[in-house]
């Protein structure tokens, strides 16, 4: 497979779990591809050794550094934005600046990553954002902020589709359910509780939220913009 070859690339918060999936699965196609990190100095750097990426630190809930790492990679091809972080528990009791940063990580950095990239992004270039299921539904509680802030992702995408359609540009959101990773083990306490509202009873995997990415990379999915695109097992069934 060659659909990348050359192409330049960008994955916000690509050095653990779906975000280092996308990363492997557009080198393995011949993309040129940097990805940032914040939380994971050390995964990262093993990512950039063993793919030949670029690993560049970047604090996605700091506005002017996110605009910066963006502007600086010059023409992309294609941006993923995958750093999201979470906040769980009782509202009520949540610290507000907690909640701010998750809304300035989940939501502002989203736009505004978008809109910087878009100002050099040649004519059919892809954005792609990795929201969640949570967008559509939440079954629990104490992921209020959370589910607000993947809930937001779907007015960006159907937003910035039209603003960016006339160039050719795409805009989607991909909408994954449980995926094996760190911070959601496949064999977690929680393991039970989620498959039972799944069809298909397993978590995902990071790599087939990759290749829906590639996908919507691609040449095939030019005339696909503005929607969502939910791959959970039927989570949100």
């Amino acid at each position: 497979m060659s659909d990348f070859k050359d192409k330049s690339v960008l994955v916000l918060g690509g050095s653990r779990g779906i975000g280092a999936a996308i990363v492997r699965r557009f080198k393995n196609e011949g993309a040129n591809v940097t990805f940032t990190f914040a939380g994971s100095p050390e995964a990262a750097e093993e990512l950039a050794t063993e793919t030949g990426s670029t690993a560049v630190f970047t604090d996605s809930g700091d506005r002017d550094a996110l605009i910066a790492t963006v502007r600086n990679q010059g023409p992309l091809d294609v941006l993923v934005v995958n750093a999201g972080i979470a906040v769980v528990g009782d509202p009520l009791e949540q610290d507000p600046d907690e909640i701010d940063r998750l809304f300035r990580v989940n939501m502002h950095a989203p736009y505004h990553a978008a809109v910087e990239a878009a100002r050099q992004m040649p004519e059919g270039g892809r954005i792609i954002v990795i929201g969640s299921v949570n967008g559509d539904r939440m079954p629990i509680a104490g992921l209020a902020s959370y589910a607000l802030s993947k809930s937001a992702l779907q007015g960006l995408a159907r937003g910035l589709a039209r603003d960016l359609g006339p160039r050719g540009i795409t805009v989607n959101i991909v909408q994954p359910g449980p995926i094996n990773t760190d911070l959601n083990p496949e064999d977690g306490p929680m393991k039970e509780m989620m498959h039972s509202f799944l069809a298909i009873k397993r978590h995902g995997r990071p790599e087939e939220v990759a290749g829906m990415v590639a996908w919507l990379s691609g040449p095939e999915a030019g005339f696909v913009t503005g929607a969502m695109h939910t791959i959970d097992g039927a989570f949100g069934a």
